[in-house]
């Protein structure tokens, strides 16, 4: 495993995830009991001039499962996740977080809370290999960064952990690539295992497939149903691939015009009469 060297801009989107991250292996697991949400909002809502992009929504999340947002063009999806993770301040309502109402926290404290987010644009350190694009993270969790007086040891160590994460998103054999020379798929893989490397309690993830070819989107519905049967993180998912949201999703909540239409398992959300006529405009099926 080669030493690196750590000489680079931080992407903005990501820098404040990594330079805000602290919370410990044991956080992750022990701060709230099972049974009470990890995500909730009450009447959420947030108005651009005189339109209303998020309408009064209710919304829970349990821990330790999948749960998927869906919705036609326009119905407020990632409007609602920028409410989630800070990037919007709402018109009206709270957002709480393992029961802690953090409606007036912005994204930096959120990360710090727990919180990891990736985006519909990637978001990754091009002028550094993948393996330093993960280690960066890892050190960033544990609250170390270029220290001349460190032991190489503690490098080392790093190393390997990121080294790990690489083989688990299916990229150890791309470590020492320049990032930037990695196809679009394997740069949103990137992204997750520079997410993952954090250990975030939630994972925000908007659209992981966006932009990726036919040929690769499989390998991250392989990561997404590891993550998942894992089953010690959540994810809140926005896909526009229903298959994928059928297949993996333990819950499904519907949002049309800015309202929270339809939450439920995903059979029910499938045979729902409202969501045929709201998602697809009453003319076919979800399948």
């Amino acid at each position: 495993m080669p030493s690196s060297i750590l000489a680079f801009k931080l992407p903005s989107l990501l820098a404040s995830q990594l330079s805000s991250w602290r919370p410990t292996r044991t956080d992750r697991v022990m701060n709230s009991k099972i049974t009470d949400p990890i995500i909730e909002t009450r009447d959420l809502t947030i108005r651009f001039g005189g339109h209303v992009a998020v309408d009064r929504v209710n919304f829970q999340v349990e821990p330790f499962t999948m749960k998927s947002i869906i919705g036609p063009n326009g119905a407020g999806k990632t409007t609602f996740f920028n409410l989630l993770t800070g990037q919007y301040k709402p018109t009206g309502g709270q957002v709480f977080f393992n029961g802690r109402d953090i409606t007036d926290l912005g994204p930096a404290m959120r990360t710090r809370l727990g919180m990891g987010r990736s985006f519909q644009l990637t978001n990754i350190f091009p002028v550094l290999s993948v393996l330093e694009n993960v280690r960066v993270a890892i050190q960033s969790r544990r609250g170390f960064g270029l220290n001349f007086w460190r032991n190489y040891l503690h490098f080392s160590k790093t190393e390997d952990e990121a080294y790990a994460f690489l083989k688990d998103l299916l990229l150890d054999d791309k470590w020492d690539a320049p990032a930037s020379s990695l196809t679009h798929g394997e740069q949103r893989k990137l992204e997750l295992a520079i997410l993952m490397a954090l250990e975030p309690k939630i994972l925000f993830l908007d659209e992981p497939t966006a932009g990726m070819s036919q040929e690769e989107v499989p390998a991250i519905l392989e990561i997404l149903e590891k993550v998942k049967s894992s089953r010690d993180r959540t994810i809140l998912l926005v896909e526009h691939k229903m298959d994928m949201i059928m297949a993996l999703s333990d819950s499904i909540a519907v949002l049309r015009d800015g309202k929270l239409i339809a939450d439920g398992d995903p059979d029910t959300i499938h045979r729902s009469k409202e969501v045929q006529e709201a998602y697809l405009g009453g003319g076919a099926k979800l399948e």
